[in-house]
């Protein structure tokens, strides 16, 4: 495992922690991103992509006004040009320490998250409450041409942006894989996820670009700099006039997260989850 960064070092990921029993803000632990990003050569201050986290909750339960239990499934989206990411494990320990907290209503409820997360994160945060038989929570496909069936053979599993590979003519499409995996940073615990990427610009051989998103196997970032680290190689060897990243990261804990990244304009799918989620 690698050394961990400094900038982790009080985080609650990797250790044994007592869940809380009533509301506490101050278990988020906040992250800058610059720290991740200074390595790609990225600057906070002129990012080259627009993108967001999106986080599903599905283990988020507080107490009504007469203590009765309410369940809800929660949506969160945090702007890519927040000066923090949130630890996930500082984020699951918060959302338990709403279980015997009582709120007034479930807009009190959306109203704290809001208000927690935007001072963790640096920036506005966005919450939707969902039920838990919500039909905006059906999984669904994604879209585009699946790679994984292409017969290849892998030598690296380490990010190997020289694997990219192009042909001359231009097109617009939209492939996917569901064979990415990359590290937890701190306890190398495994991290499954599919990614899709959209694009116009000089055709991406194939076989070449599953070889590379393959090559995460064995990197240890988070989900968010991982899809940051595509979206520079591929921006760097590709050179597409236009291009989105999107990752979609088996839940573990009860949260899953969905990071996008993309040329200015370019918007992901329709909000989705997917089986795995």
């Amino acid at each position: 495992m690698s050394e961990r960064d400094e900038t982790l070092e009080h985080a609650p990921l990797g250790r044994e922690s007592a869940y809380p029993e009533q509301y506490d803000a101050g278990l988020l632990f906040p992250i800058p991103r610059q720290a991740n990003r200074a390595p790609l050569g990225l600057d906070d201050a002129a990012l080259p992509f627009e993108g967001e986290d999106e986080w599903h909750a599905f283990e988020l339960s507080w107490l009504d006004a007469k203590g009765k239990p309410i369940v809800a499934v929660a949506r969160f989206r945090l702007p890519a040009d927040s000066p923090s990411l949130i630890e996930s494990k500082s984020w699951k320990l918060y959302l338990n320490s709403f279980n015997q907290t009582r709120f007034d209503s479930r807009d009190a409820v959306a109203e704290t998250l809001e208000r927690d997360l935007a001072q963790a994160a640096g920036a506005p945060v966005t919450v939707a409450l969902f039920g838990v038989e919500d039909d905006a929570l059906a999984p669904r496909a994604l879209p585009g041409e699946c790679l994984d069936d292409l017969d290849v053979s892998i030598e690296h599993y380490t990010p190997t942006p020289e694997l990219i590979e192009v042909g001359e003519e231009i097109v617009e499409e939209t492939l996917h894989s569901h064979l990415l995996k990359s590290n937890c940073p701190v306890t190398g615990q495994p991290d499954w996820g599919s990614v899709l990427i959209r694009y116009r610009g000089p055709r991406l051989e194939r076989e070449a670009l599953l070889k590379y998103l393959i090559s995460y196997r064995q990197h240890q970032d988070f989900h968010e700099h991982c899809v940051e680290h595509l979206f520079v190689d591929l921006m760097a060897r590709a050179r597409p006039e236009r291009l989105l990243v999107m990752a979609r990261y088996v839940r573990r804990g009860g949260l899953d997260i969905s990071p996008w990244r993309g040329t200015p304009g370019e918007r992901p799918p329709t909000p989705l989850r997917l089986a795995r989620q």
